[in-house]
């Protein structure tokens, strides 16, 4: 692949998507294995006028032999310096770049008590930290690249060498870096989503059906004062940034009670290292009364258990059948892709930032008008070709949202 392409993707992520501020720190999180382009980024962010860059790696092949040796109890708690860390950083307003370029089966081999424990521990020792990104307090954006164990999940029929490179030209493409300018292309793409963002908000709609030949026949309320949000966001001093690239999504959040019916997902979901093809859930009330997912079904009740709100909902996203990821028929194994190829919902917390006047309210204001916590936020897609969504406004008068997998405008 060329050189220039990376650079030119690493100076888009770190001027457009993160928006780096003169003077502002840049922590990046990345794999050991995407430090080449985790570099180009740096370099990118002290040119745009960063004060410091600061480099998390992480191991993904240690953290196996770790699961599979270390005993037990060192997965009960989680070291003070790590949180800390991104305190520290936090509190000093700093953006947080994460590169996600993970094997989708990883950690199959390694018993899901041990993973589930791990993440609950993490997620509730870094909890005022992860709050504060999905209140948009400080920038944050999650990208990714190819790393060669992916490569050849998603590309098995290939060479390892082939895989990569057919990945990367696939990813390039999705983030717009194919054309000669990806930050004027970005600038319409935004333009795009943000017509999306004025049709479903003049709407006000109170609740939304979810149905097509899969199994799905959901009916989900919308809280009162929702916002549809996507394409990109500010944070609470104003700075724009976009927390996914690539992104086609707009979203906002259910009532965390208002949910009822059937789904079935439609992509496999790559979660705490394992490849989970087909779910299925009943939701009543809100709440799931009712899940399979085949050979992983032990995996996802770990998930919806790690606390109360991990059985309701807190998100609902709508991305049509027309766009770029889903026409490039590639299932890519990797949430931040294929929940982009597809409408898709969240288990577990919501973003309070869909929420009008969220920035004045507590967790008892959000939790009386509907909007679900957790220490958990797990996609899974859902969408398909013959997917259909009806609004349904609080006077009645019912719209069309999407027909045959597309938005309606």
């Amino acid at each position: 692949m060329d050189t220039a392409a990376f650079e030119k993707y690493a100076r888009l992520i770190v001027k457009t998507g993160i928006n780096i501020q003169p003077d502002q720190i840049l922590v990046i999180s990345s794999p050991i294995e995407c430090a080449f382009f985790a570099r180009m980024a740096a370099q990118a962010a002290y040119r745009e006028g960063a004060r410091d860059v600061v480099m998390n790696w992480n191991d993904e092949l240690f953290s196996k032999l770790r699961y599979l040796h270390a005993p037990e109890a060192v997965f009960e708690t989680f070291p003070q310096w790590q949180k800390d860390f991104y305190l520290f950083y936090m509190q000093q307003g700093a953006a947080f770049l994460t590169i996600d370029a993970s094997d989708p089966e990883i950690l199959k081999e390694v018993n899901p008590d041990l993973v589930a424990k791990a993440q609950r521990v993490r997620n509730s020792a870094l909890q005022t930290f992860r709050e504060s990104l999905m209140c948009n307090k400080n920038a944050w954006s999650v990208v990714s690249i190819p790393t060669a164990s992916w490569a050849s999940k998603v590309f098995p029929e290939i060479s390892e060498t082939a895989a990569v490179g057919k990945l990367w030209e696939a990813i390039l493409k999705a983030v717009r870096v194919d054309t000669d300018d990806p930050v004027a292309a970005w600038e319409m793409h935004k333009a795009v989503l943000k017509e999306r963002l004025d049709f479903l908000n003049s709407c006000k709609f109170q609740f939304l059906h979810f149905k097509n030949s899969l199994g799905t026949d959901l009916h989900v309320e919308l809280p009162e004062g929702h916002v549809w949000l996507g394409g990109s966001e500010h944070t609470l001093s104003g700075v724009e940034f976009i927390a996914n690239m690539p992104t086609e999504e707009v979203f906002t959040l259910p009532k965390k009670t208002g949910v009822n019916g059937t789904v079935t997902s439609s992509r496999p979901l790559s979660y705490n290292g394992n490849l989970v093809e087909k779910m299925s859930f009943e939701f009543e009330n809100g709440k799931i009364i009712k899940f399979d997912a085949g050979k992983h079904t032990e995996i996802i009740k770990k998930l919806i258990e790690t606390d109360a709100g991990a059985s309701f909902l807190g998100e609902v996203a709508l991305v049509p059948q027309k766009s770029p990821i889903s026409e490039s028929g590639i299932v890519f194994l990797n949430t931040l892709f294929d929940e982009n190829a597809s409408c898709h919902l969240a288990l577990g917390k919501a973003y309070p930032v869909c929420v009008q006047g969220n920035e004045e309210m507590n967790k008892e204001a959000l939790d009386f008008i509907g909007v679900n916590d957790s220490l958990v936020h797990v996609d899974f897609m859902i969408g398909s070709e013959d997917m259909e969504i009806i609004g349904t406004a609080a006077n009645g008068k019912q719209t069309p949202v999407f027909l045959k997998g597309n938005f309606v405008l």
